[in-house]
């Protein structure tokens, strides 16, 4: 086993915590959160499949990559599998369902589900077997235990199964390494200045948990972690009406496999690529605000970001989850009184990420990312789930007629409070008869302060699939994964992710 080229270093003490965690180290509630995170991160690629803008995907990139092994969740297809992991990751984005994390803002399970069925794909390992070590033992058997003078010979091993708890093993690694790579370079501060801060940050944790997934030592590890940093890109004006705004993470999954992929065969990736001075990922990414490379590190194995992870109530941007709240608060008070101006209030990360002037005609993304449009159809609506982002809904005269009385005001003391209350939203309507109602929502629910019980996370994935899938289906897929740790094999499991689904819109 090698060890990374500066084992004091930041990215050397996180390859080697990559490595080292062991299934163990991971408190019970902890893997019991990851299990419905993936459950939700999978209710959201069913529902997510067979989206228009998901087939035209599924299609162009079949086109590219051809045939191959690998499972399209939902869609009764097989490709390669960079771009299996490229289309599950757009779905699991396709309707603005999944998870986030709100402090350093990434959607994980839109990398790590896709990047970790693509190595287990890739490596011949999804047959039928058992892992009671998990992940941390097999990694000194699979990844090259015996090599000695570094890295060059290690292969993965084929023909062993990636067992249940080897899988949520590293999803729970990507859990943690992603959003402490996204808080060493400002978290939400990405995102007020225009990066797609998700793509920036995913390549990492996708990286992080396909090393250990194929059991990487840490120097292999932290070449993955090299070849993820230098791939970190994505613009934040996909928001608008750019159907890649899906895919946009989906790059990221795909060149996290692809990062632990190249390391593992002894193709070598950047040396301490997080603290490097010159061309290192804090340095570049960080520059022009305020970082801190040791949040990569602080905390690994004691506090858990997992359990920060915001699931998801409505097809909405995570910032606007808050407008959608107090939107259905007030709509129980309105009483049949005309709405004659909405006011908004918000934050920096919200005001910046989430309000601009809508113009008609609205695509289905760009009424999901704007504070005006989730607003008013939630007050009309009563919720901002699919059935509000058809063609038709988005250009409603009711909608538009709250949209034009809509004023959204940024309000920088709200910056100034404590980081998860930056999320808050403050909403007021005057009416007709000039009475007046306001609702405010410090932190939504989902958000960790009041999050979405594991119970909700189930509820949610019943409520989404059955607009595409039988019960049966669905519950298998609930047990399946509710009781992954315990799975010698992933196999069955994505046996019952691979016939094609209906279609949740058309």
């Amino acid at each position: 086993m090698s060890a990374p080229s500066n084992p004091a270093g930041v990215t050397g003490r996180l390859a080697a915590w990559i490595h080292d965690l062991a299934w163990d180290d991971v408190p019970g509630h902890v893997r019991t959160r990851a299990a419905h995170l993936l459950l939700d991160g999978l209710g959201c690629a069913l529902v997510g499949a067979q989206l228009p803008w998901s087939r035209l995907a599924t299609e162009a990139v079949l086109g590219i990559e051809g045939s191959g092994d690998a499972v399209v969740i939902g869609t009764g297809r097989t490709t390669t599998p960079a771009g299996a992991a490229l289309l599950n990751s757009s779905y699991i984005q396709g309707f603005e369902l999944d998870d986030f994390h709100p402090l350093a803002p990434l959607h994980s399970a839109s990398l790590l589900v896709p990047a970790l069925l693509a190595t287990a794909s890739q490596t011949g390992r999804a047959g039928s077997g058992s892992a009671e070590t998990g992940c941390a033992e097999t990694g000194r058997a699979v990844g090259g235990g015996a090599v000695s003078g570094g890295a060059a010979s290690s292969r993965p091993a084929t023909g062993r199964a990636v067992s249940g708890r080897d899988l949520l093993l590293a999803s729970i690694v990507g859990f943690e390494a992603g959003p402490r790579v996204g808080a060493s370079i400002g978290g939400t501060e990405m995102l007020s200045r225009g990066w797609h801060s998700g793509p920036v940050f995913g390549a990492s944790s996708a990286a992080a948990a396909c090393a250990k997934l194929r059991g990487l030592d840490p120097a292999q590890t932290e070449d993955a972690l090299g070849f993820a940093a230098t791939q970190s890109a994505g613009l934040m004006s996909a928001q608008y009406e750019a159907m890649g705004k899906r895919m946009q993470h989906g790059f990221a999954a795909r060149n996290g496999f692809y990062s632990a992929a190249l390391a593992a065969t002894g193709y070598t990736g950047i040396d301490q690529v997080f603290e490097r001075e010159y061309g290192g990922y804090v340095a570049v990414y960080g520059e022009g605000h305020p970082t801190d490379v040791e949040a990569i590190v602080r905390g690994l194995g004691e506090s858990w970001e997992t359990t920060m992870v915001m699931v998801k109530s409505w097809a909405v941007m995570g910032g606007l989850h808050g407008a959608v709240q107090a939107a259905q608060a007030l709509r129980e008070r309105i009483g049949g009184r005309g709405i004659e101006r909405i006011g908004i209030r918000v934050g920096d990360v919200v005001y910046h990420h989430g309000w601009w002037q809508p113009r008609r005609p609205l695509e289905a993304i760009g009424g999901q990312m704007n504070i005006g449009y989730a607003t008013a159809v939630t007050l009309l609506d009563g919720t901002a789930l699919p059935e509000q982002f058809t063609a038709a809904r988005l250009d409603a005269d009711d909608v538009w007629q709250l949209l034009d009385r809509t004023h959204v005001t940024l309000d920088r003391s709200i910056d100034e409070l404590p980081l998860a209350e930056r999320f808050q939203t403050h909403l007021a309507l005057t009416f007709t008869d000039g009475s007046t109602d306001a609702e405010q929502v410090i932190s939504p629910h989902g958000s960790p302060i009041d999050p979405i019980t594991d119970d909700e996370v189930v509820a949610k994935f019943r409520s989404l699939t059955k607009r595409v899938m039988e019960p049966d289906r669905a519950a298998a897929i609930v047990e399946a994964v509710r009781g992954i740790e315990d799975a010698p094999s992933i196999e069955p499991l994505v046996a019952l992710l691979a016939p094609a689904v209906g279609r949740a819109l058309d």
